[in-house]
């Protein structure tokens, strides 16, 4: 079986920044096992496999370890993939996922993407997370992961992480977050998540469900303009639209090749 495989970097307008996804065109699903293989081969955060359907496409994600439920970069890169070289006309996908309908408009050069809004809850706070990040946080709330509020953008710079105390904490992630230094930028992040195989994510589309939650209330800001402070980076675009939240981004091709399996 041969299968068609691109590498798109992901929030960023420069390859060797943002986040690489791979996306896969297999004509039909393979097995799980398959795919899993795939996006171990891989071994980037996330693998997108798209399959057509009559009106939209199937999408569904993979780490190097396991199938996630939603993917923001992924997504993102799909769709750059549909647009630019799949030859998709209208400026609109619909993709039937694990987390129901999602929708990527294009505008311009700008990926628009809608999103399930997540609603963070206070939490008891694991001595798991707190010896595992090192820093004592000023809020941590939770959905599917920890929301970490800290003190500043200097402290999210300098975290460097126990992987090994927090992935303890199974299924679940680490969003740390601060109020961003430059102007520019509303809030920035980091997110950790070596439960599923990925120690430092470089930007990650769908924590920005929460942070754009947390974040439009505490500024009282319906759109913001959020960087993600990885070693790669990127930004993101987010907009508060009460159980949905839009997250936007650029996208640009690194390499286009085939699978042979």
């Amino acid at each position: 079986m041969k299968m068609p495989i691109y590498q798109v970097d992901a929030f960023t307008k420069k390859i060797f920044q943002g986040n690489p996804a791979a996306v896969c065109f297999p004509e039909q699903w393979p097995d799980h096992s398959t795919m899993q293989r795939i996006a171990a081969e891989n071994n980037l955060s996330e693998t997108a496999f798209l399959v057509p359907l009559e009106e939209d496409y199937h999408l569904r994600w993979f780490t190097p370890q396991i199938e996630v439920e939603l993917c923001g970069h992924a997504t993102l890169a799909a769709a750059h993939v549909l647009f630019n070289h799949r030859g998709y006309k209208s400026e609109e996908i619909s993709f039937q996922t694990k987390s129901g309908l999602l929708k990527v408009i294009r505008r311009d050069d700008l990926l628009c993407m809608d999103f399930p809004a997540r609603f963070p809850q206070a939490v008891d706070v694991p001595q798991d997370l707190i010896d595992g990040l090192g820093v004592d946080p000023k809020l941590v709330l939770k959905d599917m992961n920890y929301l970490v509020v800290l003190d500043s953008e200097k402290t999210v710079r300098r975290l460097k992480p126990r992987f090994r105390v927090l992935s303890r904490i199974t299924y679940a992630g680490f969003i740390c977050t601060a109020p961003s230094d430059d102007p520019e930028y509303d809030f920035v992040s980091r997110y950790f998540a070596p439960y599923a195989g990925i120690n430092e994510d470089p930007v990650t589309g769908s924590i920005h469900t929460t942070l754009t939650t947390y974040w439009s209330k505490k500024l009282n800001k319906k759109k913001l303009t959020a960087r993600q402070i990885s070693k790669r980076g990127g930004v993101i675009y987010c907009e508060e639209k009460g159980d949905r939240t839009g997250i936007s981004g650029h996208a640009v091709t690194f390499m286009r090749g085939e699978i042979e399996i």
